[in-house]
């Protein structure tokens, strides 16, 4: 395990708060549920590498979680990955900036997860990062994420959580430029793409918004396109000035997988390399 220094409060743990409800609370129940998920692309062919950064959906696992299965097979036998940049939209609490934990580690069903508290000092000394445990405590779209990571990943692995809030685009690059690293380090965006749309209408909608997310054209995504917009436009530019490509895996809603069709969310996974 890694050890925290001093000023991480070594004993807070950031406990699971939607165990039970998005995803199973038993771990025997969630590493099955997971592992099911991820069996239905065991098929396909992993890249020779492990990819950059991902773009996964963050609902519910019976409504998103075979859309997130599929991004995260492509990292099944990659080998090398010890940190994890893991960023999302705040749904809870609304604050401006970029929030990150005071808490030392996560907490799943499935084990606990340490905080890597150098990446995280490193990241705050940007004016628009701070922490701010508030802003995790209820929050889901990070804590969805975990379990696949703590199944797919070879090697023990810490987290850079952030949660952002009123950011901008050039925040939100500027603070994963500060925590890119290199092989090492994964960064993974936790987004759903348009809520509450028709599905038909859903469909054009996410349709516009791969289209954006395929030729890293940040401002391509408008308001309403993602609930991870920043995010994602964050991802973009740092994507195109690193040379890397997008590619899209996978783009389906809720009306695809467990819900009505009057009122979808959209779910789209995407993987970034060189």
């Amino acid at each position: 395990m890694i050890r925290m220094e001093a000023r991480s409060l070594q004993g807070a743990v950031r406990p699971a708060a939607v165990a039970g409800h998005f995803y199973p609370a038993d771990a025997g129940l969630l590493r099955t549920v997971v592992e099911g998920l991820l069996s239905d692309f065991a098929e396909a062919e992993p890249p020779a590498r492990p990819p950059k950064a991902l773009i996964v959906p963050h609902a519910g696992y019976v409504y998103s979680g075979a859309v997130a299965a599929r991004a995260y097979n492509r990292l099944r036998g990659a080998n090398g990955i010890r940190r994890v940049v893991l960023v999302g939209p705040a749904h809870r609490v609304g604050f401006y900036g970029i929030a990150a934990p005071e808490a030392a580690w996560f907490e799943t069903p499935l084990g606990r997860v340490p905080v890597d508290q150098p990446a995280v000092e490193q990241a705050c000394e940007l004016s628009s990062v701070f922490r701010y445990d508030a802003a995790h405590a209820p929050e889901h779209c990070l804590e969805v994420q975990l379990p696949f990571l703590q199944r797919t990943l070879t090697e023990d692995f810490t987290l850079v959580p952030l949660v952002v809030g009123g950011a901008t685009t050039n925040d939100m690059a500027r603070t994963l430029e500060a925590v890119w690293g290199g092989p090492e380090t994964l960064v993974v965006i936790s987004s759903d793409l348009s809520h509450h749309l028709d599905y038909d209408a859903a469909r054009i909608v996410d349709e516009r918004t791969s289209r954006a997310i395929e030729t890293l054209d940040e401002e391509g995504i408008e308001a309403g396109m993602a609930c991870g917009r920043v995010p994602i436009q964050g991802l973009l530019r740092l994507a195109r000035q690193r040379g890397l490509a997008a590619e899209r895996l996978d783009l389906r809603c809720s009306g695809d997988t467990a819900g009505p069709r009057d009122r979808v969310v959209g779910y789209g996974a995407y993987a970034f390399g060189d």
